[in-house]
């Protein structure tokens, strides 16, 4: 996968699909994000350490951050896994989900969606969004790691893009 974090340069990196489904996004796209810490990098992201315990990306500080997608060529896009894992705190996260056919012009809200985190009770999330889509270009992933305003980061620990098989009305 090839990616830039903020405004540096890119880089390469390996990473193996999940599934037949799976889009393999070392092969057919870039990221950007908009920051990360250095231990826990957006790779961490789209490796094939998910569920709990697995790797993630974690921004490198508090705020907003996004997770852009930019697909070598047009993509048909059945659905997007997310998984979250939070065990030290308790916050509410926000994720965005938001497609783009046009280049990265416009980009149109797919899924928007809450998850509450507490070491004592729900410590992860697994969601398999439906979009199915077709000549997707971009796909970004914005999120707010807390809505009640303290100094949490924005983690994911998967996120993975199904495509759209040809039994489905083709890619």
């Amino acid at each position: 996968m090839r990616k830039t974090v903020g405004q540096g340069a890119a880089e390469a990196t390996e990473r193996a699909a999940r599934s037949p489904s799976e889009l393999d996004l070392q092969r057919v796209a870039h990221v950007a994000v908009t920051s990360e810490a250095p231990s826990h990098p957006v790779e961490c992201a789209f490796d094939s350490h998910g569920g709990p315990g697995g790797t993630q990306w974690v921004a490198s500080g508090p705020g907003p951050q996004t997770i852009t997608l930019a697909f070598d060529s047009p993509q048909g896009v059945q659905a997007v896994a997310i998984e979250v894992e939070e065990t030290s705190g308790t916050r509410t996260q926000e994720l965005e989900l938001s497609l783009s056919s046009d280049g990265g012009a416009h980009f149109d809200v797919v899924r928007r969606q809450e998850f509450n985190f507490s070491p004592n009770g729900a410590t992860f999330e697994r969601e398999r969004w439906e979009v199915d889509r077709q000549n997707v270009t971009h796909v970004r992933l914005r999120i707010r790691p807390d809505k009640g305003g303290g100094a949490a980061r924005a983690r994911v620990t998967t996120f993975a893009i199904e495509a759209r098989t040809a039994a489905r009305g083709g890619a």
